[in-house]
């Protein structure tokens, strides 16, 4: 992978996840409220066969969520990038952010990023954002970035009994708002 993106944003570095990055995975994963809309908690063993999905979709399809690293520390604080599994209901950009980066703005900057990037290199039409109802600190992220609610929306198995409402926006919708300043 000596081609994957490396995007800075003011604060943060996004890039593909490396080994390094696991042990702050697993702290989120470990934590209930931050996994209460990605699934539910899990062990360590589970969280590392989890935690794999993403560099395996880097090497598969050139493409994942990138881990989000804080530039003046170092400190892994999630992963947020473009997401598309088989049969997922559209192209997604999501993220999932380490309990103690929650308030700092950081999912915003990341998600602005990522979303730039899965339009220009990806050549995305639009993207979405599958959101659970309940999880309001997402689906006000959501509306920070631009997009709607477009109503409830259906996973694959093994989620297919999760409630979500499909949220997003188009490339037009993206660029329009990003050459508005927002």
């Amino acid at each position: 992978m000596s081609t994957a993106p490396v995007i800075e944003t003011q604060r943060l570095v996004l890039r593909v996840p490396q080994a390094g990055d696991f042990d702050r995975y697993a702290e989120l994963l470990a934590d209930e409220e931050a996994c209460r809309y990605i699934g539910g908690h899990q062990p360590r063993a589970a969280a590392w066969r989890k935690f794999l999905q993403m560099p395996g979709a880097w090497a598969v399809q050139g493409f994942a969520m990138f881990s989000v690293v804080e530039k003046s520390s170092g400190l892994w604080l999630g992963h947020v990038g473009p997401w598309r599994p088989e049969d997922w209901p559209g192209t997604e950009v999501g993220w999932s952010l380490h309990p103690d980066a929650w308030g700092k703005g950081y999912a915003t900057e990341a998600a602005e990023a990522a979303i730039d990037w899965a339009f220009a290199q990806l050549g995305w039409d639009e993207v979405i954002h599958c959101i659970d109802p309940a999880n309001a600190p997402s689906w006000r992220l959501a509306m920070r970035l631009g997009s709607r609610n477009r109503g409830p929306g259906r996973v694959p198995p093994p989620y297919e009994d999760a409630t979500i409402d499909i949220w997003g926006q188009t490339r037009q919708e993206w660029s329009a708002r990003r050459e508005r300043g927002g």
